[in-house]
């Protein structure tokens, strides 16, 4: 082949590096944005904290203190608080701040929360049983799961115990009962059967249905899950008030009892813009931090032009990436605000009247609207949180494919949902509406939706099944 050359027009999108970061800060949640801040001031020395933007918009003319449409205080209102105000609440008197000596207190601290293994080794160790058996008590409280469960066979604890001790199955049973009642009672059962039964162990022998409610824990639980009370008691020869007693008795125990001691800490989830209605309108503002400020510092800054040949180059390149990532900043922050606005826009209605008003809505018709691309709207609201006087949302909580009406419009997916819950929840408890009667109810009030996509839209909101919810009554 004769090698030619040959000219070419064309065009080609090529991604600067100011664009790259700018993309990739975007897409970043508060959190990994703090942290992303974090290690830029600690990497470039042009870098330093500027004044706090405090989350006020340019578009925006409500003051921080400014009372609500209604009356000052209104829910709607977006509760900030001014820098110094809690330690304002927190300042205790002079007397207790220092001590004897004069010295600063020490910082409040808060207690280490307990978990359920530490609260039933504290319980083991009060038992006054003697070092054999508190061993095995440790290695069977190490077995039990954050539910209270014991998970695996004994052979596992026997094993978990050698070489130190070779133990029989009898004495782990031993030390297993005395576990089991200590508080939360029924940690360490080993199903819901024996879970409930050493609850009840523990109730008065006077207890109204306890003999029956034991019976049927024992023996019965799968068939009282299957037949349901009616069915199960015409089976055992018992009434239908023994029955309803009894099982009531069971509706009272705890089939977790974990669950009462520890667990995760909360979490919480700190906005990145705020919904508030002021003369009727709904308005957004970004929330404190959401528009970190930061600045160049002067001192390096006016080294450069003066340093060595090598430093001047390591500082000018510094202060171009410095004044890169202050631009992609403040690009993130207006995309967010943008998309926040026009989320708010869209869904007034949602803000006003609650889910069954929520509409449908596409990134595509937010991209549109801001004149932005999908994939940037996508990234926006990705991990970005706004608070409302309804509760805090993910961005993306507020996107939702449509069904067409009988009227013209569309209703939403979480519209749709919260019309199926609404309709369950003043369902007769004997009576409950099917998935078609459900689907019909629907149609009747415009919204053409199949018997499938109601039990898809049922299943998502974890309710169960018609035959479930009468069996549950």
């Amino acid at each position: 082949m004769k090698p030619t050359l040959q000219t070419r027009l064309g065009q080609q999108l090529s991604l600067t590096p100011q664009l790259r970061q700018a993309i990739r800060l975007l897409q970043l949640s508060a959190l990994e944005l703090e942290t992303e801040l974090n290690q830029a001031l600690e990497s470039n020395p042009l870098l330093e904290r500027g004044d706090e933007d405090q989350g006020d918009g340019p578009e925006d003319d409500k003051p921080d203190d400014a009372p609500a449409e209604d009356t000052p205080g209104d829910a709607d209102a977006p509760e900030e608080f001014e820098p110094g105000e809690l330690d304002e609440w927190y300042e205790a008197p002079a007397g207790d701040r220092r001590g004897n000596d004069g010295g600063e207190s020490d910082e409040f601290t808060a207690a280490a929360p307990v978990d359920l293994h530490g609260h039933l080794l504290w319980q083991l160790q009060l038992s006054h049983l003697g070092p054999r058996d508190l061993a095995i008590g440790q290695a069977v409280i190490e077995a039990i799961n954050d539910d209270g469960y014991l998970e695996g066979p004994l052979a596992d604890i026997q094993a978990a115990l050698r070489p130190e001790l070779e133990v029989g199955e009898a004495e782990i049973e031993t030390v297993l009962h005395i576990v089991q009642h200590f508080d939360p009672v029924g940690a360490g059962a080993r199903c819901l059967s024996e879970c409930l039964c050493v609850q009840l162990s523990l109730l008065s022998d006077d207890t109204p249905g306890l003999a029956l409610s034991r019976r049927l824990c024992k023996d019965h639980l799968d068939g009282l899950a299957k037949l349901g009370a009616e069915r199960l008691g015409s089976q055992l020869g018992e009434s239908p008030e023994a029955m309803a007693q009894a099982v009531a008795l069971l509706r009272s125990l705890d089939p977790k009892p974990g669950a009462q001691v520890g667990g995760s800490e909360p979490e919480y989830i700190a906005p990145d813009a705020i919904a508030y209605r002021q003369n009727g309108v709904w308005k957004v503002r970004l929330a404190a931090g959401s528009r970190p400020r930061l600045a160049i510092n002067r001192h390096y800054e006016g080294l450069i032009g003066k340093a060595s040949r090598e430093d001047d180059s390591y500082l000018r390149g510094q202060l171009q990436e410095a004044r890169w990532l202050i631009k992609s900043l403040e690009t993130r922050a207006d995309t967010v605000e943008r998309v926040a606005r026009a989320i708010v826009r869209q869904q007034s209605a949602f803000l006003d009247h609650g889910n069954e008003a929520m509409r449908p809505l596409t990134l595509r018709e937010v991209a549109e609207e801001l004149g932005l691309h999908e994939s940037t709207v996508s990234r926006a609201t990705t991990r970005k949180y706004l608070r409302t006087p309804r509760g805090t949302f993910e961005f993306k909580h507020f996107f939702s494919s449509g069904i067409a009406t009988e009227h013209g419009g569309a209703a939403s997916a979480t519209a749709i949902q919260a019309m199926i819950r609404k309709l369950i929840d003043a369902e007769s408890p004997r009576t409950p509406l099917s998935d078609q009667k459900l689907a019909e109810t629907l149609k009747a009030e415009g919204i053409p939706v199949a018997r499938r996509t109601v039990a898809k839209y049922r299943e998502a909101m974890n309710i169960p099944a018609s035959n479930e919810r009468q069996r549950l009554a």
